[in-house]
């Protein structure tokens, strides 16, 4: 009886276990770290800096953010933030309506699903990728907590072209660190999300134009959740 072959097959899946398993552990390594230390550099970022959209970024603590920024990014962005486990079924099952009656696609991400996609991943659509975005969602959920993934995505998010993070986003277009932003300033950087290479506050696009004014209303709406106090702060509006 001929085992080689067998045994070469043996041989291929040990070493594929070990692939795997060091896999694994490298990148739990990897996300446990980054509940401590900034992403070196992401995808996204790298891409913009390759196809000539430049690379603008500055990473600070939430330390060093508004609160008008922290909160103008979740009432733009993710609403339910502090109350879900890192998915909003309801707007999933929303946008999965929309979209097969429409051909406009409609998103549903969570500030922790983009976090994940933003830090780990590629931009783009396919069943693979949001495979691996449920993983790293469910991951930095249990190990970062909500703090420190808002902090993460108020870094590394596109918010301009070519342009990464909220201390960028405010340097550029108001010459002024993150920290002194406005609740307008913030809004308007807050709209710029949904399509940053398009979406401009110098000139004010009209998708921005429209879309700050909603998110100024979300923001006052929001500022009494005691939930969201925790991981924006809130004192400004406490003190309104």
């Amino acid at each position: 009886m001929d085992t080689t072959g067998n045994g070469f097959l043996a041989k291929v899946w040990r070493i594929t276990k070990r692939v795997f398993l060091i896999l694994f552990i490298s990148q739990f390594v990897y996300i446990f770290l980054l509940k401590w230390i900034n992403p070196p550099i992401t995808l996204t970022q790298l891409a913009s800096l390759v196809t000539g959209h430049g690379l603008k970024r500055t990473y600070v603590t939430t330390s060093k953010m508004a609160e008008n920024a922290k909160l103008a990014v979740i009432a733009s962005e993710d609403q339910l933030f502090a109350d879900h486990n890192g998915f909003d079924f309801k707007s999933i099952q929303k946008a999965m309506k929309h979209n097969s009656k429409s051909k406009s696609l409609h998103g549903a991400s969570t500030i922790s699903q983009q976090t994940a996609k933003n830090v780990f991943l590629w931009q783009g659509r396919s069943w693979w990728r949001k495979a691996l975005e449920t993983y790293f969602t469910f991951m930095i959920e249990l190990i970062w907590g909500k703090k420190r993934i808002l902090e993460v995505y108020m870094n590394v998010a596109e918010m301009g072209n070519g342009i990464f993070g909220i201390e960028a986003a405010a340097q550029n277009n108001f010459k002024k660190p993150a920290i002194r932003l406005s609740q307008q300033e913030a809004a308007m950087i807050a709209a710029c999300l949904p399509n940053p290479k398009k979406y401009t506050i110098r000139p004010v696009s009209r998708p921005v134009a429209t879309r700050y004014p909603w998110i100024m209303r979300q923001m006052n709406n929001l500022s009494g959740d005691e939930d969201l106090e925790p991981i924006v702060g809130m004192e400004a509006y406490k003190s309104k």
